[in-house]
């Protein structure tokens, strides 16, 4: 029993024990095996009445069927809820063949009831994952993002036929507390009509009472499935400007009416809160003030559980929130603008994937003039825009790939031209990073339609020959290939014994994903979408796309988890990792997901060779 003591007295929460009672313990301890995928506890289960040490292998934590945490050598868990005497938070289930200590309750929790045996506890429960758990000061209010659009409905929808006057609407709106009410159209679906319809179209119009409702009703209104996810409700509500949306079962059926107020948290601090402030703000000086709580929003989104993705999805169009309201300023000092125009997000934010460090990309597309030249306007709105988002921490990028540069702002005729060039072979390195800068993004101000830039080079699919160009940039970034046991670095510079997720890890497999989702035929932007469809067309097998997915989920989660931590000490964010900071189970899964990519850009070679 001598050895299990060792290893036990080497491991929180026994550290602090004297070594007579460890010797005393080991001598109860049970050793429990387990083939890979067996169950050794479910979640919802009656309080355990032991806790577990892992000794080899690897054990999941889940919620619901999603992993949480992987816990290796010397990690504990079932003590929160042996401790607690509560139902079972997570299911923990062998991951690989894994050999674990039982440590009976009886046993375990007098050992446990001094100090320094309470602190080693109480610091395991504050770093393990809390899903299902007691909301924290940090958290209340954020169970809502959790939850199924169909948990969120509050009451029954109120419902009219389009003919009835905004009086009686606004009548049924009063008489059952609702702040919208939805109009019957039959098989032309649902209309909507807000309270805040009601004073801004009708009031501050000065329209009659008795005017029929459908002529004020915004339609057809935008609905979700009953199990959408509340936070991917809350990133469409935010992305639309929208503060109600029907729900309906697979059917079709109406199950209710999910607004804002349903996913608002009780702090000041929520995406709906800041939303709102934005699209109210009066001035620049009024923006930089809301743009200063972008970090604790950040930081109380990722305490609360939401995953790497949704947060960097819900910064980035909070974020595009704030350059449209920039670009409405500017317009109001400048006047009306001599042309239409577009303004484009492009990079990381064009990909709703930005988190912290990331620098601000921007374009701009304006109609061709009839008349005058509209460049010298374009060009003062631009400096004004980016002026303004510099001013509330976001660096324009390095590399003058913003609005206010030469090569990503012109009129849509200079852009076909561009796009014209580009595709011609041969390419220069700077023409193929501009053909991956446009086909990541976005118009997120202006009318899209024939200034959608990215639709001139998606029009170009399936030309092989810029399919080719998409090829070689995916291959043009690899994954640190330097291994020191689970330690995955750099060799040399200034990098030395760290490595850049951005550029090591994440930038290879958004190339690959780029490229594969331009030759499946799709248009969004997303990574793990373009992955997944890559995957489903066979432009990827589908076990290498679920493999760039799960890997990319991964390091987006490790990236995010960094740059929190930094903001929360008030340090800058940025992008290199040091491995011996994190734990051995982490680096082994960072090893195998480099390996992973590699392995696919291998194959991708191939394929390279052969086209050319």
């Amino acid at each position: 029993m001598h050895d299990i003591a060792e290893f036990l007295s080497k491991h929180d929460p026994f550290l602090a024990l004297d070594p007579a009672e460890i010797e005393q313990l080991a001598e109860r301890v049970e050793i429990e095996y387990y083939e890979a995928g067996a169950t050794i506890f479910r979640q919802g289960e009656g309080p355990p009445d032991a806790m577990w040490v892992v000794r080899t292998g690897t054990v999941e934590l889940r919620d619901r069927g999603r992993v949480l945490d992987l816990l290796g050598e010397g990690e504990p868990f079932g003590h929160p809820w042996m401790l607690s005497g509560l139902p079972t938070g997570w299911e923990a289930r062998a991951r690989a063949s894994s050999l674990c200590y039982r440590l009976a309750a009886d046993d375990v929790i007098p050992l446990l009831a001094d100090p320094a045996g309470l602190r080693s506890v109480a610091r395991a429960l504050m770093d393990r994952p809390r899903p299902g758990g007691e909301p924290t000061s940090r958290t209340v209010g954020l169970d809502a993002v959790q939850q199924s659009a169909r948990a969120l409905i509050r009451g029954r929808p109120v419902i009219c036929e389009p003919g009835i006057s905004l009086q009686d609407a606004a009548g049924r709106m009063s008489d059952e507390g609702a702040s919208c009410i939805l109009i019957d159209l039959g098989n032309a679906g649902l209309g909507i009509l807000t309270d805040h319809d009601l004073r801004s179209r009708v009031v501050a119009a000065g329209l009659s009472l008795q005017t029929p409702v459908e002529e004020v009703m915004s339609a057809p209104a935008f609905t979700v499935g009953a199990e959408e996810t509340g936070v991917e409700l809350m990133l469409t509500m935010l992305d639309r400007g929208i503060r109600h949306v029907p729900v309906l079962t697979s059917r079709g059926e109406l199950l209710g009416v999910v607004d804002d107020i349903d996913l608002l948290a009780a702090e000041a601090r929520t995406p709906f809160v800041l939303r709102r402030e934005i699209t109210d703000a009066v001035d620049a000086d009024a923006l930089r003030r809301i743009a200063a709580q972008l970090d604790p929003t950040l930081i109380e989104l990722h305490e609360g559980g939401v995953e790497a993705a949704r947060v960097s999805a819900i910064l980035s169009v909070l974020v595009d929130a704030l350059v449209r309201r920039s670009i409405q300023f500017s317009i109001a000092a400048h006047g009306p603008p001599p042309a239409t125009l577009g303004w484009l997000s492009l990079g990381s934010f064009g990909r709703l994937e930005a988190v912290p460090s990331s620098d601000f990309d921007s374009g701009m597309v304006w109609s061709d003039p009839a008349g005058s030249d509209p460049t010298d306007y374009m060009k003062r709105l631009a400096a004004d825009v980016v002026d303004a988002l510099t001013a509330m921490g976001w660096q324009p990028d390095p590399h003058g790939v913003t609005a206010t540069g030469v090569m990503s702002a012109s009129s849509i005729g200079e852009w076909r031209a561009a796009i014209r060039k580009w595709l011609e072979p041969p390419s220069s390195e700077e023409e193929l990073v501009a053909i991956s800068i446009v086909l990541d993004a976005r118009t997120i101000y202006g009318p899209g339609g024939d200034l959608d830039v990215p639709s001139l080079l998606r029009q170009a699919h399936p030309d092989p020959g810029m399919l080719r160009l998409l090829l070689r940039l995916a291959l043009a970034n690899k994954p640190p290939t330097g291994f020191l046991k689970n330690l995955v670095v750099e060799h040399s510079g200034d990098h030395a014994g760290r490595f850049d997720i951005k550029h090591g890890g994440l930038l290879p497999i958004t190339n690959i994903a780029r490229y594969a989702g331009l030759a499946a035929g799709v248009a969004t932007t997303s990574t793990g979408e373009r992955l997944r469809a890559a995957g489903e067309a066979g432009t990827l097998t589908q076990s290498d796309a679920a493999t760039l997915d799960e890997a990319f989920d991964l390091l987006c989660e490790l990236r995010l988890e960094q740059q929190i931590r930094a903001l929360e000490t008030a340090s800058s964010p940025d992008n290199l990792i040091d491995p011996k900071t994190l734990n051995p189970l982490t680096r082994r899964y960072l090893r195998d997901a480099f390996r992973a990519v590699a392995s696919v850009q291998k194959s991708l070679k191939s394929k390279l060779a052969w086209s050319t």
